[in-house]
């Protein structure tokens, strides 16, 4: 398990590598078993690692997470606003509605 940044945990397991020879035969099969929350499927072409086929949410995750962590500030402002969540400082729905007029 790899832990990331401010809490969010992805479950990555290689669960099966397989030629790009294999992948194409196999292709609506691939995408079935690949398509599974936590799936990894390794493709390799001449015996070498080249690309990962993963679940479109969990790559959006990590796409997600990534942006976390490069943008500088981002990650400190999210666990202040957990903090103030955490010790109750918060707004309403119905408060916000109306400070936007909605």
């Amino acid at each position: 398990m790899l832990a990331l940044g401010w809490g969010v945990r992805y479950n990555v397991h290689i669960m099966k590598s397989m030629s790009a020879t294999d992948a194409r035969k196999q292709l609506f099969k691939l995408i079935e078993q690949a398509g599974k929350p936590g799936a990894c499927i390794e493709i390799t072409h001449g015996g070498v690692s080249k690309v990962v086929v993963m679940p479109t949410e969990d790559f959006e995750g990590w796409v997600e997470t990534l942006e976390v962590m490069a943008s500088p500030g981002l990650l400190e402002d999210i666990q202040e606003g957990l903090k103030e969540v955490r010790s109750g400082k918060t707004t309403s729905l119905e408060t916000v509605k109306k400070q936007l007029k909605l």
